[in-house]
């Protein structure tokens, strides 16, 4: 076994069908008084109930955020939370929403419970992204940690089947990457790979059948998993690409996230031996075809599988290598343009991943 440190972050996480009924206990057991409730304008019903659980511990509903957490929201939403003199945030939502409550944290260091209703994960990593003038920049600060996460089955199944799909395999991006961090560790590889079979298993029953309680739990369950990886090592080249990607073209955070994974996976495949034999532990397939795996999965889901269908030019393609050049994250393998700029054409064209 390599040498490796493990620091445990803190988390309180509460899990269960109904779980959402223990929002006010738990804002209580903060300590706080004033809750400012996040969504996004399409959650304001959901947001509006979490308020009434809540009682006179709600503040009021914020219901701008938008995905990759743009500044001006930011300030617009630290402007409200100290008009309303809150000392928490509930974020009610999807990666955006919970985006927008790290920022929050990060200005004004109000504390957060996260209740996710999709599986993103984020909300178990002090992990947080920021976009202005078209850059997206991400960093990590204990302080935009959720003191409490809210996971309640019952929420996610108002999120459509596709976008469920599309937002699993997000998180088991932030799995396959942690199987091959250059800091990760034994536990973290455990959950890493416990959360991929989770989420594999899971995401096929939800497809299928949409109201599937126990399929929702499951993927709920391994989104924990792959966030808690996530928040615990470091990213690689997969992360730094969707993050550009997004950032720069406005491109949506989970679609970008499924369709780039096979492609980033078979990039590396070669340099992470251990990682792809993790992985076809939990895909039930041989270390070689994992990359390939990934890639049906995302169309047995119904997945998007190529950039153009998202919003990205073939014109964008060169400054995207150019960008995801600039400032790259640590990789098993080294990051080199003509390689680079393959995979990002066989994204965008959606073409089976193949090695570069």
């Amino acid at each position: 076994m390599h040498d490796f440190v493990y620091t445990a972050q803190p988390a309180r996480v509460v899990f269960g069908a109904g779980a959402l009924r223990r929002l006010g206990p738990e804002v209580e057991q903060l300590g706080a008084r004033r809750a400012l409730v996040l969504c996004t304008p399409n959650q304001r019903a959901l947001a509006e109930q979490a308020a009434q659980l809540l009682g006179d511990r709600a503040a009021g509903v914020y219901d701008r955020a938008v995905m990759h957490v743009p500044m001006d929201t930011v300030r617009n939403a630290v402007a409200q939370a100290r008009r309303l003199q809150t000392d928490c945030a509930v974020a009610i939502g999807g990666g955006s929403t919970t985006g927008l409550g790290k920022a929050l944290a990060l200005d004004g260091g109000l504390p957060i419970v996260a209740v996710p209703t999709t599986y993103a994960g984020s909300e178990m990593t002090p992990i947080y992204g920021l976009t202005e003038n078209g850059v997206k920049t991400t960093a990590k600060d204990l302080r935009v940690l959720p003191r409490t996460v809210i996971y309640d089955p019952e929420l996610s199944l108002r999120l459509p089947a596709p976008l469920s799909a599309a937002s699993g395999l997000n998180a088991m991006a932030h799995a396959a990457e942690g199987l091959y961090a250059r800091d990760g560790n034994p536990i973290m590889a455990l959950m890493a790979e416990e959360a991929i079979r989770a989420l594999a298993d899971g995401l096929r029953r939800v497809v299928t059948r949409p109201g599937d309680l126990a399929a929702r739990g499951d993927c709920l369950y391994g989104a924990w998993l792959a966030g808690t990886v996530l928040g615990n090592v470091g990213m690689a080249l997969h992360h730094k690409l969707c993050h550009m990607l997004g950032g720069s073209f406005n491109l949506p955070h989970a679609q970008t996230h499924a369709i780039v994974l096979p492609h980033a996976l078979a990039y590396n495949a070669a340099a992470a031996p251990l990682a792809m034999a993790g992985m076809a532990r939990a895909l039930g397939c041989a270390p070689a075809d994992v990359p390939r795996a990934v890639y049906e999965l995302a169309g047995e889901l119904a997945v998007p599988r190529a950039l153009r269908d998202i919003g990205l030019r073939a014109q964008d393609l060169d400054r995207a290598a150019d960008l995801a050049l600039a400032n790259p994250y640590w990789n098993p393998r080294p990051v080199e343009r003509e390689a680079l700029r393959g995979l990002l054409q066989a994204a965008y064209e959606g073409a089976p991943p193949a090695g570069l």
